[in-house]
């Protein structure tokens, strides 16, 4: 099958035929018709994040059909529509499986970083860490909401949010604008404030109530934030930002240092600093049901299979807008016949 892997070198992607894996026993062999990409894949392939597998296939926003079950697995059936999310599997055994927490498990395991993902023609995963979908359901408008979708949701869940509150949206990538849509469907204000041009715009489309650039002061105190840049250098600035007795979540998996802050002008008043960690399954179970209820479309750009390299490379140079989407059987000439 084809694949994209990692390289040794930091930033480098390499297109390259490889087995078809085999699911092991309570897996599933799952055949990608697409994959979301992420900002979390490009951590990965930037080895920003610790090296888990060397020579990783990143990718963990996988929709497509089962192919084949491991032994011991009677669903989902073969043919069925299924999602591949980030977490790929914990213990089950300790404190915070127990309690609810599984994302905080410390032997969980991730898709597209502990084990191969979702650039790929083919991917296994284990049958009690996917999510069936809908037959009718589009594979390319489901993708991103399988770790963009579930972490903003996850991070709108921690912002407290008050009804009918004004929330600060950090970076307006392919996270932030699945919340946008979230909390505008809730009877929020959206502020975004976000770098790129290209990104700014998408927050007016989809009715934010204030567009600015990343630094810019919202008009207003906020109730709540979160933070989608990578940037430790917007703590501080939303924090301000925020109202007494406010929340600021962080909702990246990877952010640069955050600098020295002013206790008063920041964390003073009851304002509460919370992060994200991964996700539960029912994070996913419920965001999925709620996109399904508000029929919640992501902006999407389809990729074509060998050119994922320049996308990664619009994520870093901050040029990608909304959610970008590999298209994994389809090739650049293929892309070329397909109608805008």
């Amino acid at each position: 099958m084809r694949s994209w892997r990692t390289t040794p070198s930091p930033g480098e992607l390499e297109l390259v035929e490889t087995r078809v894996p085999s699911p092991r026993p309570g897996e599933v062999l799952v055949r990608v018709e697409v994959c979301g990409i992420c900002r979390t894949d490009l951590h990965v392939i930037d080895r920003e994040l610790e090296v888990h597998r060397e020579r990783v296939i990143p990718g963990h926003q996988a929709v497509g059909r089962v192919a084949s079950l491991g032994a011991g697995v009677e669903e989902p059936f073969i043919g069925t529509l299924v999602g591949v999310p980030w977490l790929h599997r914990t213990c089950g055994e300790c404190r915070w499986c127990r309690s609810g927490a599984e994302n905080l498990c410390p032997r969980s395991q991730y898709t597209g970083w502990d084990v191969d993902g979702g650039f790929a023609e083919f991917i296994v995963a284990p049958a009690a860490f996917i999510y069936e979908l809908p037959d009718a359901a589009d594979p390319a408008t489901v993708a991103p909401l399988l770790c963009a979708g579930i972490i903003g949701f996850r991070a709108l869940s921690r912002a407290a949010l008050p009804p009918g509150g004004v929330l600060g949206l950090y970076g307006f990538g392919s996270s932030a604008h699945i919340v946008a849509q979230l909390a505008i469907a809730a009877g929020a204000r959206v502020f975004a404030m976000s770098r790129g041009e290209q990104n700014r715009a998408l927050a007016r489309e989809l009715g934010a109530a204030f567009v600015g650039d990343a630094i810019t002061a919202p008009p207003e105190p906020l109730d709540a934030a979160i933070i989608f840049a990578p940037a430790g250098e917007l703590v501080p600035v939303a924090l301000q930002a925020t109202r007494s007795g406010g929340t600021v979540v962080l909702a990246g998996i990877e952010m640069s240092d955050i600098p020295s802050m002013s206790y008063r002008r920041t964390l003073f008043r009851e304002r509460d600093l919370r992060t994200v960690t991964s996700n539960t399954r029912d994070d996913g179970r419920r965001l999925l049901n709620l996109a399904a209820n508000l029929r919640l479309r992501p902006s999407i750009t389809r990729v074509p299979f060998d050119s994922l390299d320049s996308a990664v490379e619009s994520i870093r140079d901050g040029t990608a807008s909304g959610s970008l989407v590999l298209s994994v059987g389809e090739s650049d000439a293929e892309a070329a016949q397909r109608p805008s």
